[in-house]
């Protein structure tokens, strides 16, 4: 700040991440933002929670504090699906675990109210955007009301904050009370009593927190209902504003959704000075291990129309995709090419799903998308236009580019690969027919570093419908579509799926059913991801009340550990130390017809049930 010629920062940016200037984390993309309009931000990172002295170190800001748990939920980065505590923290010095605490926005926003009093407070980020209103906490198995109220904070900013973070920063820059800034869209204010209705009159009433936290069937329902009337009114043309009672005469008022930046402006936000390294303040902890992940990637787009059920993207970034422009995106590759340590490839080009580079429709041009119905699910929209070209032109601009990106003149082509490690969604290949297997040979060409991960995540429909997801089907086709891609141009290629264990709808019957087929495939997944739930997704809604609240039905959800623990096992059936867990799961699933088959050949002959009882044909003993 002295060098700088500051006696006061604008803002102070309190983050749970260690700070590293690049795109890819919360605060450097919000403070470049900030810094590029003129306003002077400070960074504290990671503070000492337990010092309130900490929150003062940049001294008060003139404007504000903006608070940010990090690029990952505080909860999520400290737990694993199964609750345990895990070792390390990517985003930390050295990967350390243990330098932020959980529930962080809480923490910090209370520290910083010690510290600095009357200072306003701007919470924002993944944290803080899930958690808005009432939600179900897995870690606690409760309800819990909106953190916002909780926090104490003065504004909360959920979404990609960009545009509300800048219209609420010039305002109280040009003397507005903090107080008085309650219409910004992207935005959840507090209100007491009639204040709230003489505000937003026109805003539409969630069930009060009174009303969802209980465990009673009413209560289940009440919630359901609520996340559902906040999906409905999550798009910015259409969405209504949201006022949720939490304790006698408090509310919390969301605004609408801020409208997502458009191409000009993505281009310029990601084109901003990032040195695109950590502070060096890591450098003796070994650096920050998440920074090697997007090290010489690009983000290339930003929302997904995708739906699914167990992902909180749509819910936070939104279902309109908007692309960068190829020039942007040959010019950031140019700055990769510069960068120390670049050894000729881009790991990737993508964003939340890679191949989804434009709006799905005319209405999502406009940065809109339909309340009622989603754009791949149960069926593709008939509005729903599956184009690649604007990809393939992108990804050939960047191949093309490749030898005028020259760092030194010994070296003319320093862009030797360009990956894309994105997720990929297959059934949207499939349903662009005119460019779809177009992509898919460029694919297989030019951008598969060995093997393809991708995500039919469950075979079983009843899942599958659960999770808002085509059919097997879909996959089986792209699966013989990609092999065959390979045979073509003489490579040797692998497909990698990924699946999730115990997702609402999935009993120990359709995990028998998964087991079986990848069985049958001969693939057995070396990781299997644990359904996790977490704030946001309409999966945790149903894991919170056995209902999908699309149709209040009665959805199957495995609660208990140790089903959950069965679920996983059988994924893993070729394993060792998973035979007793399998054993157990088929016998509970009423299917000990299937023990020889699963675990011949690493269990004791005690274990098996006679085999004239099973009365199956032999069956080659496992690799």
């Amino acid at each position: 700040m002295g060098r700088r010629g500051w006696e006061a920062c604008d803002f102070v940016f309190v983050s749970g991440d260690a700070y590293v200037d690049h795109p890819s984390f919360a605060a450097a993309l919000l403070c470049r933002a900030l810094e590029a309009v003129g306003f002077r931000v400070g960074v504290i990172s990671q503070p000492d929670w337990n010092d309130p002295s900490s929150y003062a170190a940049l001294g008060r800001p003139r404007l504000g504090f903006l608070v940010g748990s990090g690029s990952m939920d505080s909860m999520v980065a400290h737990y694993t699906a199964a609750k345990r505590r895990r070792s390390g923290d990517a985003y930390s010095p050295g990967g350390r675990a243990g330098l932020r605490p959980d529930r962080a926005l809480l923490v910090y926003a209370g520290g910083i109210r010690r510290a600095c009093k009357d200072a306003p407070v701007i919470i924002g980020g993944i944290e803080a955007s899930l958690r808005r209103f009432a939600h179900y906490d897995y870690w606690s198995d409760t309800v819990r009301r909106s953190i916002l109220l909780d926090s104490k904070a003065d504004i909360l900013v959920y979404g990609m904050g960009e545009k509300p973070l800048l219209e609420i920063a010039r305002r109280l820059a040009a003397g507005e009370r903090v107080g008085d800034i309650h219409d910004v869209r992207g935005t959840c204010v507090r209100a007491r009593g009639g204040k709230a209705g003489d505000l937003f009159a026109a805003s539409l009433k969630l069930p009060g927190y009174e009303s969802v936290k209980g465990n009673d069937d009413v209560s289940l329902r009440a919630y359901a209902g609520h996340f559902m009337i906040q999906k409905q009114n999550a798009d910015p043309e259409s969405g209504r504003p949201l006022a949720e009672q939490s304790d006698g005469d408090r509310w919390v008022i969301q605004n609408p959704p801020a409208f997502p930046l458009g191409t000009e402006e993505l281009d310029r936000l990601y084109e901003l000075p990032f040195t695109r390294q950590a502070h060096p303040v890591y450098d003796g902890a070994g650096g920050i291990p998440a920074l090697k992940e997007v090290s010489f990637s690009l983000t290339a787009n930003r929302g997904c129309f995708g739906g699914c059920s167990f992902c909180a993207i749509t819910f936070h970034q939104g279902r309109a995709v908007t692309a960068r422009s190829k020039e942007s995106l040959v010019r950031e590759a140019r700055a990769l090419a510069a960068l120390p340590g670049f050894k000729g490839y881009i790991h990737d080009v993508g964003g939340p799903t890679a191949n989804f580079f434009g709006p799905a429709c005319k209405k999502q041009r406009r940065g809109a998308f339909c309340a009622g119905r989603e754009c791949l699910y149960p069926e593709p929209c008939p509005r729903l236009k599956a184009d690649h070209r604007l990809y393939l032109e992108t990804l050939k601009a960047l191949r093309d580019s490749g030898g005028t990106l020259s760092v030194k003149e010994k070296n003319p082509a320093p862009i030797k690969k360009i990956f894309i490690r994105s997720g990929i969604r297959f059934d949207f290949i499939q349903l662009d027919k005119k460019y779809g297997g177009q992509f898919l040979e460029e694919l297989c060409r030019h951008h598969v570093s060995g093997q393809l991960k991708v995500a039919p995540e469950h075979v079983s429909r009843t899942v599958l419908d659960a999770m808002g997801k085509c059919g097997n089907d879909r996959y089986e086709q792209f699966r013989k579509d990609y092999a065959a891609q390979d045979r073509r141009l003489g490579l040797r290629q692998y497909l990698l799926p990924y699946f999730i264990s115990a997702h609402p709808g999935a009993s120990l019957a359709e995990a028998v059913e998964l087991a079986l087929y990848l069985k049958k495939t001969g693939f057995v997944p070396d990781q299997a991801q644990d359904f996790y739930p977490t704030p946001g997704t309409m999966s945790t809604v149903m894991y919170r009340s056995g209902l999908d609240p699309r149709t209040m039905l009665p959805v199957y959800a495995a609660r208990g550990g140790r089903e959950r623990r069965l679920q996983r096992a059988l994924l893993h059936f070729d394993r060792p130390d998973k035979r007793k867990l399998v054993i157990e799961a088929l016998k509970e699933a009423g299917r000990e017809d299937l023990i020889a088959r699963f675990v011949r050949g690493f269990i004791r002959k005690s274990d098996l049930i006679p085999q004239d009882k099973l009365r199956l044909p032999g069956l080659p003993r496992l690799r």
